[in-house]
């Protein structure tokens, strides 16, 4: 059983979350001004790192908010877990 630290109700099982991406994506500034590769690039490409990882996640059977957690994609371990106005730098 893995268990991940919601940070707004403590730690919890992971059946309880659910994974919402990856973490960091800024909306392009001139969403017009794109081509459509480039939309391409936006919607549906995104990174595949062997090791830590920042995501997005949400407590869907919880107080259902999202949330960032650094986790290690080999090992499925999480670093930590922060609010979505707060930095992982600190994680």
């Amino acid at each position: 059983m893995l268990l991940i630290d919601c940070p707004y109700c403590g730690q919890r099982d992971q059946t309880e979350f659910g994974y919402a991406g990856e973490a960091g994506i800024v909306r392009p500034a001139q969403p017009d001004a794109l081509s459509d590769e480039e939309w391409v690039d936006y919607l549906f490409y995104r990174t595949n790192p062997k090791g830590p990882h920042d995501e997005l996640w949400v407590h869907a059977a919880g107080c259902r908010q999202y949330f960032k957690a650094r986790r290690d994609t080999v090992t499925y371990q999480f670093a930590g877990t922060c609010k979505m106005h707060e930095s992982l730098d600190s994680v």
